[in-house]
């Protein structure tokens, strides 16, 4: 007996099958603002992830040297690949490029809730567009496939940041401040003690004063984002504070500014972030971290050799949605569900097949025996696999040029000519013979 690896899941079909509603919905949401899907690589060299984030990501990624004596690794995200994608054809691709894709990835680290080693995404980003618009249509798309899953503004919030305004706040204090490690330090903010938060703005070069005023002014932002400009009205600063509020604005205007909340306490800490950031919080708490986060990122193309390319994107992982999913009541039903079980008795099949046949040719489930079962052992199956309507093909029932048509919920059942089942009706039940 084999034990599955840790941070590893099965699903079985009834699982399988909620998330793959869950996936459809997402990817059919991207679909109507153009999004086109593409299919990306198991394996990449684990030097463009170490170019990317330094050595210290080996410790976290599925690295190992294969038979040609690469060094390769599991893909842990999605960016660095399409970053590659996007320069491989940069001059032949039609700009704004605008992309999806949904599909595995893998990351060794510390198993927790919403959080294992093997984890899906869907993947959404435009590049080619500096425009806030661009920025807005992504927030866009997240909105409306979470209430395409049911989800309403009591359930989640995007809670919007701007990477350059805390830059240029920081800076404000102290020109050699480490911009980046002060970043890393907002981004834990809520996950530490807040002596613990200064202390973190402390070590990037802020004196512990000039800390708590920083910490004091992201707060004030949150409210009035021209607080921010009174205190340091910097180029820099007020082009971020302008470009933050056109994104809000353009929010607007697509219909989903209602779940756009200023937090400048968002930072998300990867580094490769330039501009509006977000992340997605579940309203109530109970999902305690992050449902997933995006921004922008207009540096990563010309990083990986291509032509300055601004770029934003968003990635909607699949543990964290499922937890917010189910604790709003709208996760999928994991029962399957099966419009039509033919059930043969007797020597039966080629009569049975055929109604199995011009069912399924209307875009139906259908199941039929294929293991040879008792008229009582079939029903239970078809019960098994919540058949609405069963069509039992017997000898008898043949021989009167007859099927039967029984409703599985109500029990009842009638009788329908078998020449003429399923005949030109769509989808034939019960009620259209009784």
């Amino acid at each position: 007996m084999y034990d599955k690896l840790k941070g590893f899941r099965d699903f079985y079909p009834g699982e399988m099958g909620a998330r793959r509603q869950v996936f459809d919905t997402v990817e059919a949401a991207a679909g109507r603002y153009g999004f086109r899907e593409i299919g990306t690589p198991t394996l990449e060299r684990t030097q463009m992830y170490v170019d990317k984030s330094g050595e210290e990501i080996v410790e976290e990624l599925y690295a190992f040297e294969d038979k040609g004596g690469r060094e390769v690794s599991l893909t842990p995200e999605l960016t660095p690949t399409v970053a590659r994608m996007v320069v491989a054809k940069q001059q032949a691709l039609s700009k704004p490029i605008k992309w999806v894709s949904t599909r595995p990835f893998w990351r060794y680290e510390q198993v927790q809730q919403g959080r294992f080693r093997e984890f899906y995404q869907t993947n959404i980003d435009v590049f080619g567009s500096s425009e806030p618009v661009a920025d807005a249509e992504v927030l866009a798309v997240a909105a409306d496939a979470l209430t395409d899953l049911g989800l309403t503004g009591e359930d989640f919030e995007f809670r919007v940041s701007h990477r350059d305004i805390l830059g240029s706040l920081l800076r404000s204090f102290d020109e050699g401040v480490d911009v980046r490690a002060a970043v890393r330090a907002v981004d834990k903010s809520a996950k530490v003690e807040h002596p613990e938060y200064l202390g973190l703005l402390s070590d990037a070069g802020l004196t512990y004063d000039e800390a708590e005023a920083f910490d004091d002014l992201l707060a004030a932002g949150n409210e009035d984002l021209d607080e921010l400009l009174a205190y340091a009205e910097t180029d820099e600063l007020v082009a971020a504070v302008e470009n933050l509020q056109a994104v809000l604005d353009a929010a607007a205007d697509l219909g989903v500014r209602e779940f756009c909340e200023v937090s400048l306490r968002t930072a998300r800490g990867l580094d490769y972030y330039t501009g509006v950031v977000f992340e997605c919080f579940d309203t109530t708490g109970d999902v305690s971290r992050a449902v997933f986060g995006g921004g922008r990122y207009d540096d990563l193309i010309e990083d990986f050799g291509g032509q300055p390319t601004p770029a934003v994107g968003v990635a909607l992982g699949d543990a964290t949605l499922q937890l917010l999913c189910e604790r709003a009541g709208v996760w999928p039903d994991e029962e399957p569900e099966t419009d039509y079980y033919v059930l043969s008795v007797g020597d039966t099949r080629p009569e049975a097949s055929r109604v199995a046949r011009d069912l399924r040719a209307r875009g139906h489930v259908v199941e039929t025996d294929v293991s040879d079962r008792s008229f009582g052992a079939q029903m239970g199956y078809a019960d098994s696999i919540n058949a609405k309507t069963v069509v039992i093909v017997g000898e008898q029932d043949l021989a009167n040029g007859e099927v039967t048509v029984k409703d599985m919920q109500s029990g009842d059942q009638t009788t329908a000519p078998f020449d003429e089942f399923p005949g030109d009706a769509d989808a034939p039940t019960y009620d259209d013979y009784a």
